[in-house]
């Protein structure tokens, strides 16, 4: 008997995009729609106010994952990954190609995937386990098992539309994780939660796949948690599958792509995912800029990386810093600064749109990948954090630079050198 529970042959999603034509208003009233929709019935196949684009979300995809197996999937935003795992989850149906899939599958797809809003903890426990095809007795059994992993045993009979997204994560999770599936899905929703509950339910992905044997299928931009759990990666780009195989030739592929400056430089955070509740400020985009003053995907070994922030802010702020941390694609933590390291007493701010640069010497840097974390608080209360935006690729003119991957350390000390010259005689 084969041990292949998912198999994926020439898998393709088709979307339709409608664009409405130049000089039209993207709102109107329902007055003139009803009125276009009574006219459109006299001019038959009149499509002229709009155009309609072909986008494959996914091309001709194809892999194969045997039982007990953790998969990550990785690649950047748009590169069909949550497409892959809602066919594979059965919300979507491909437009092209087939799928195999032995066993029940649990997805934690979204915040709230699978409950109902206005069922307690409790009935959403036992509606999940239902929809999983499992009996009361069964649900029951992992009952307790569940509340005490999720941590919201306080809240259980609440209707869960109250919850926050943290408390719906870790139930979503621990309902997903511990009704027995054969196939665990799981996308980016991790984010959410708190740092802790993260490294809980890591450590739990991990425990279902090595000890339960069952089948994990990972969707992170957290490259060190893809790295720690997961045998196999799948990396996507442009809906096509790039490569299926050994996790860091998957990674260093994915981090040393290519594409265009002004994309891969620039965060629009808008949808970012967050790990905490943005509060009275957000950051809307960060920046990475060259010594020209232009976004840049790379940034050379003797210049300066400028990091532009922009924040909006919503109520008064009364003593804003906003730090940074550089963390090393290994995932140590390599060095942290703030603004209130260099200006004092922290400033005041009014609503509204503000911007502040800071500039990294590159100098220290080695030739390896490294991701940024910024943070804004307001006299010591959290207002908005955005972590692992990978920072520009550094390159180096060193004809030597074959040395690099000798080099200890994650990062340079400058040390001066003096000329090699002749000893001088000893007294």
């Amino acid at each position: 008997m084969s041990d292949t529970v998912i198999k994926v042959e020439n898998l393709s999603k088709k979307y339709i995009l409608r664009h409405q034509a130049a000089g039209r208003r993207r709102y109107v009233a329902l007055r003139d729609v009803l009125t276009h929709r009574v006219a459109s019935l006299f001019r038959r196949g009149d499509r002229q106010d709009e155009t309609r684009e072909e986008f494959w979300a996914l091309q001709d995809v194809s892999f194969t994952v045997k039982k007990g197996e953790s998969v990550g999937v990785i690649g950047r935003n748009g590169a069909g990954k949550s497409t892959l795992l809602k066919i594979l989850s059965r919300i979507t149906e491909p437009s092209r190609g087939r799928i195999e899939i032995e066993g029940r599958v649990s997805s934690l797809l979204e915040v709230g995937t699978g409950f109902h809003p206005e069922l307690t903890g409790r009935e959403n426990i036992y509606l999940n386990g239902a929809i999983l095809g499992m009996r009361r007795a069964e649900i029951k059994k992992k009952f307790d098992e569940i509340v005490a992993f999720a941590e919201v045993e306080k809240f259980l009979d609440t209707p869960v539309k109250h919850f926050s997204s943290g408390m719906y994560v870790r139930l979503a999770f621990a309902v997903a994780a511990h009704l027995e599936p054969d196939i665990l899905i799981v996308d980016e929703v991790l984010a959410v939660g708190d740092t802790q509950f993260q490294k809980k339910c890591l450590g739990k992905m991990q425990d279902v796949s090595t000890h339960e044997g069952r089948t994990v299928l990972f969707v992170s931009h957290n490259l060190q948690a893809i790295r720690q759990m997961c045998g196999r990666v799948l990396f996507m780009k442009q809906g096509k599958l790039v490569s299926a195989g050994d996790p860091h030739l998957a990674i260093s592929a994915y981090l040393g792509q290519g594409g265009d400056d002004e994309a891969s430089a620039v965060y629009e955070l808008a949808t970012y995912p967050r790990s905490y509740p943005i509060e009275n400020a957000m950051m809307r985009r960060i920046r990475f800029l060259n010594a020209q003053d232009q976004p840049a995907s790379t940034v050379r070994l003797n210049d300066v990386l400028t990091v532009e922030v922009s924040l909006s802010v919503t109520k008064p702020l009364q003593e804003v810093n906003i730090s940074m941390a550089v963390i090393h694609g290994e995932g140590l933590r390599v060095f942290s600064e703030a603004y209130s390291d260099q200006y004092s007493p922290p400033p005041k701010l009014d609503p509204g749109e503000y911007m502040v640069r800071f500039h990294v010497p590159m100098r220290f840097f080695k030739m390896e990948n490294y991701f940024l974390d910024v943070t804004v608080v307001d006299a010591g209360r959290h207002c908005d954090w955005v972590a692992g935006m990978l920072m520009p690729q550094i390159v180096d003119e060193n004809p030597y630079v074959q040395m690099e991957s000798n080099r200890w350390g994650v990062l340079r000390v400058p040390v001066t050198w003096d000329i090699i010259k002749p000893a001088l005689p000893q007294p």
